[in-house]
């Protein structure tokens, strides 16, 4: 859907408030066609930040998976090696 959404769930150390908040603005702003809301859909717009962002941490405090946490560390050289062969 959107390429600035990115994997949460499953990873060493766990996310980070920012980073739940930051996916879920993004997801805001994908749907609302807009990075920056107009004054008069402000409150709108970060309410429904809010309430995306609680969502999420809903979701991600209620996932289970027999799999060993991922090393962020680990998949951001995968995802750097991937975007240098993409873009060489």
């Amino acid at each position: 859907m959107c390429r600035n959404i990115r994997t949460l769930f499953n990873f060493e150390p766990p996310a980070t408030e920012q980073e739940i908040r930051d996916a879920a603005l993004q997801f805001v702003r994908k749907l609302s066609g807009s990075n920056k809301p107009s004054k008069a859909n402000a409150a709108a717009y970060d309410r429904g930040v809010e309430q995306v962002a609680a969502a999420a941490r809903e979701l991600l405090g209620s996932l289970q998976t027999v799999q060993p946490p991922r090393n962020r560390e680990v998949e951001a050289a995968k995802a750097r090696k991937r975007t240098a062969a993409r873009f060489g």
